[in-house]
């Protein structure tokens, strides 16, 4: 038998409960003590409910562990305070867990208990394999000890069979297993307290380190600024021509500058693609902008948006009217633009690796030379002094090529004199694309989530990233 303390048994066993499982309790009317009796964890047991035959049943997805690993049983006995020591037996012996290390009171007197370890405290116990029980009968109580004064303390000690219930049917011996296999099926309660703490501490850090990177992350804008916001008040009246757009999105800038340009009457209505307001998704389905309302009709997608307009007939043409052949080159030019400039600026912008960055880079660079070389030699629009089909396609990514890539991936500027350089400027210094394009700061802020690759930043960005065409 070991006899413990209050301080030394809060102290010592919440290291070994590992070991043990609780398995009866017994409380007595006329003594002031209460018995506990604990099975080795490994002894095992059957499930709680017979197994289910029924194949419809969920089946359960843990499997019972094997019974009767281990016969080691203990009593622990909690003698409270006013018990008369010589008078009681110290087969009468138990436990009150309730007040132990068990129910999450881990902190022994001094708060010193996750320093020690049930090896130091029982260091004399060496014969048993894990250094606990040395059976002996009722030693007295050590002089000094609390339980002399009356205070409470508690016995250890191993047991045969079921106890109290007069059946000898136990095997003596040690445990048949290791330390290392009681923790495999069950940490200590101090390891577990340990644990939580590692747990709760990376949670800490990490809801911290989130939170202050949410603070730093710039966010997308749900309103226009600069000459932008001037022209969304200015085409906010209600109109049967809607467009449904995004101040920071480049194919919504496609379909508005073309409206400017055309001097088409419309409303512009900003809208939030990433709620997906009803009055976006009666235009189109999969909540995409741009969108287009024409009286009782809608259609989206950009490049469709811009054809349809040129078939109302209203306004300068885009398209060069009555030249099917220049109509086909700027249609097929067009298709370049969409197939290979537009997603090559993205992969530029989402590439993570500094490698990749520069090759992505410089296939960018060789797209849009390819482009100037169809272009008109003296421009310095793509088919010379107008704005035409393709200078539109291809503006709001020029547009971007300043105000987001060169910041995010160190875009160069255009070199002095050349026919690039020309046309950046045309595009640049063009009304109804300063109409439509907002401050500096709101595409650095709004392609941020770009450049980091966030998750879930787009459709575009998802296509790109798994290598698909636009979506």
């Amino acid at each position: 038998m070991i006899v413990l303390s209050e301080e030394q048994f809060l102290t010592y066993f919440p290291h070994i409960d590992n070991v043990y499982s609780h398995r009866s309790t017994q409380h007595y009317k006329r003594k002031p003590l209460i018995s506990h009796y604990w099975d080795c964890r490994l002894k095992g047991r059957p499930p709680g409910t017979p197994k289910s035959n029924d194949p419809n049943k969920k089946k359960r997805k843990r499997t019972a562990r094997q019974r009767d690993l281990c016969d080691v049983k203990i009593k622990i006995t909690e003698y409270f305070p006013g018990h008369d020591v010589m008078g009681s037996s110290g087969t009468d012996a138990g436990l009150s867990v309730l007040g132990v290390g068990v129910s999450g009171s881990l902190p022994g007197a001094g708060g010193s208990m996750l320093h020690l370890t049930a090896e130091s405290a029982l260091r004399d116990q060496q014969n048993q394999p894990f250094g606990l029980l040395t059976p002996s009968l009722n030693p007295p109580l050590p002089e000094g000890h609390p339980g002399v004064n009356g205070q409470r303390f508690f016995t250890i000690q191993r047991v045969n069979g079921n106890g109290a219930n007069g059946k000898n049917d136990g095997v003596s011996g040690g445990h048949r297993h290791t330390l290392e296999e009681s923790d495999r099926v069950k940490k200590n309660s101090v390891q577990r307290y340990l644990l939580k703490e590692v747990r709760e501490k990376k949670r800490s850090l990490s809801t911290r380190a989130m939170s202050t990177q949410n603070e730093t992350q710039k966010q997308y804008h749900t309103k226009a600024t600069g000459l932008a916001a001037r022209t969304v008040a200015n085409r906010s009246q209600d109109n049967e021509l809607k467009l449904y757009g995004s101040c920071f999105c480049p194919f919504v800038q496609r379909v508005w500058i073309a409206l400017e340009v055309k001097g088409i009457p419309y409303q512009y209505i900003e809208v939030d693609p990433y709620k997906k307001p009803q009055s976006l998704l009666d235009v189109n389905p999969r909540g995409l902008v741009p969108g287009l309302r024409h009286g009782d009709w809608g259609s989206y997608e950009s490049s469709v948006l811009l054809e349809y307009l040129e078939d109302l007939n209203v306004g300068p043409a885009l398209l060069p009217p009555g030249d099917a052949k220049l109509r086909a080159h700027c249609r097929l030019w067009t298709d370049f633009i969409n197939r290979h400039i537009v997603p090559n600026f993205y992969r530029v912008l989402q590439e993570q690796d500094t490698q990749k960055q520069v090759s992505n880079a410089q296939e960018l660079r060789d797209e849009f030379n390819t482009l100037v070389t169809a272009a008109d030699a003296q421009g310095p629009f793509f088919l010379g002094p107008r704005v035409s089909f393709v200078d539109v396609q291809v503006a709001p990514w020029i547009i971007r090529l300043r105000r987001a890539l060169k910041p995010y991936r160190g875009w160069p500027d255009p070199e002095p004199g050349s026919r690039w350089g020309a046309w950046v400027d045309a595009i640049e210094n063009n009304e109804h694309i300063q109409a439509t394009t907002s401050t500096d700061e709101l595409y650095l802020d709004s392609y941020e989530r770009y450049a980091q690759n966030r998750p879930n930043t787009s459709q575009v960005a998802n296509a790109i990233n798994s290598g698909r065409g636009l979506p």
